[in-house]
């Protein structure tokens, strides 16, 4: 590869470290492709994650950007999570050159107008249907404001995802992303490119685990609202060990897991911890409430973890369907927990995953097909 292939990357946060699912794609997508000789030019916007020189082994150069908070943020033509990344510096100095950018999600497409009419190559990586995500935010959040706020969002980010100018090409990480933008908000031109991973190769245990384990961002309202189902609706019905993992439960979580005696929880583990867990867990039992985007914990889960059951949500589409048990109900993923909790997690079953993952989910292939898409 020549080495004159430049790269502007518009991050709509710090991706180092790698501790929440919305950096996982961005990070190892910088790295594969620095890796493949990429020279990067990162742009992210720091509101709390600081600026850290991990990131410079990877890029030429990476500039930060104050993100706008309160009124600053508010517009009639911008929803706030674009608005509030509308930082007329990044503009300047994303002019300065000529090479091409990728706008990782809905985020970072406030120059996108701009861009495009000055002749430049932008691409947007699609992390989910945006809209579809605050709507489903909205209707899990108990909060009367952050509730108020979801609705607004999701009502102001349909009409701007619609409104995204025709000639943008749109890289989703589903199929069903992109199926969705296609099909619905009309935009032909949007393609699908799996997720980037930490995980290179399927390291699922042989044998039998000791519990079963559900893990997540617990301060997201849509994970708490799947451990509440779980606890109320399925654990109540398996009699067997189950264990709860995540970042920062709510005090309602918290208490309500200790009133149920074969739950327990354990809050904010290290990312050590959590692979112990992941590990030595018999099934992970990982339901969703919708259906965008990529389920990161579920992809962890099938590269590190023994059996996996979810419900249909969480697989639909994904192409991860056969890697996973499926129930349809709580009734039926109850049975399907005590059906498994002593069954063996086999070899067999390791090789189904790795014909199955390891050709979607291959960095450096896709890293390749991202790279003849840009030049």
């Amino acid at each position: 590869m020549s080495n004159d292939r430049t790269l502007h990357i518009i991050c709509h946060d710090v991706p180092w470290p790698v501790n929440y699912g919305g950096v996982v794609d961005l990070f190892y997508k910088i790295k594969t492709l620095h890796e493949e000789g990429v020279r990067i030019k990162l742009h992210c916007f720091d509101y709390g994650r600081g600026k850290p020189d991990h990131l410079n082994k990877y890029c030429e150069d990476v500039y930060y950007y104050e993100r706008y908070r309160g009124l600053k943020a508010f517009s009639i033509t911008q929803p706030y999570i674009v608005k509030s990344r509308a930082n007329p510096l990044l503009l300047k100095n994303l002019l300065k050159d000529e090479h091409p950018i990728i706008m990782e999600g809905i985020h970072c497409t406030a120059f996108a107008k701009e861009l495009l009419a000055d002749g430049r190559k932008v691409i947007l990586r699609l992390h989910n249907v945006e809209f579809l995500y605050y709507s489903r935010l909205f209707q899990s959040e108990r909060n009367l404001f952050k509730k108020l706020y979801y609705l607004n969002e999701s009502l102001f980010l349909r009409q701007y995802e619609q409104r995204l100018p025709p000639d943008l090409p749109i890289i989703a990480v589903s199929n069903n992303d992109a199926v969705f933008y296609r099909e619905q908000l009309d935009k032909k031109s949007a393609g699908y490119l799996p997720v980037f991973i930490p995980y290179s190769a399927v390291k699922s245990p042989e044998g039998v685990g000791v519990y079963c384990l559900y893990h997540g961002n617990l301060s997201v309202a849509e994970n708490e609202k799947a451990v509440l189902w779980l606890v109320n609706k399925v654990f109540s019905l398996a009699k067997v060990p189950f264990i709860i993992a995540g970042k920062d439960p709510s005090d309602k979580l918290v208490k309500k897991i200790k009133k149920n005696k074969n739950v327990s929880l354990v809050s904010n583990p290290s990312e050590d911890e959590l692979n112990d867990l992941i590990a030595n867990a018999q099934i992970n039992v990982l339901p969703a409430f919708n259906n965008t985007g990529i389920k990161l914990k579920l992809i962890n889960a099938l590269y590190n973890g023994r059996h996996c059951v979810v419900n249909d949500e969480a697989v639909r589409g994904s192409g991860l369907e056969d890697a996973c048990h499926v129930g349809t109900t709580s009734n039926a993923i109850a049975s399907i927990i005590t059906q498994l909790f002593h069954h063996p997690f086999s070899e067999e079953e390791i090789n189904l995953r790795k014909r199955l993952l390891e050709p979607i989910f291959n960095n450096r292939q896709n890293a390749n097909r991202l790279i003849q898409l840009i030049w």
